[in-house]
């Protein structure tokens, strides 16, 4: 079966580049930002994460490389 998007079913519109926790459930091992298709999140919501993901490395809140 195929994975619903986490944020759909939370119904959040506003994905926090502040919150690192969540983020780095979207980054791999080697801060890589995950796949759509890895991580099961829908298109709108993949696009949000990955800017909220370059956000906080641009702030340095999360590292380019581990």
């Amino acid at each position: 079966s195929k994975k619903k998007c986490v944020f759909c079913i939370e119904k959040v519109d506003y994905v926090d580049y502040k919150n690192l926790k969540l983020l780095r459930r979207f980054t791999s091992q080697y801060g890589r930002i995950v796949p759509r298709y890895y991580s099961g999140v829908c298109l709108v919501h993949q696009k949000r994460v990955a800017r909220a993901i370059k956000l906080a490395r641009e702030i340095a809140l999360v590292p380019y490389v581990r």
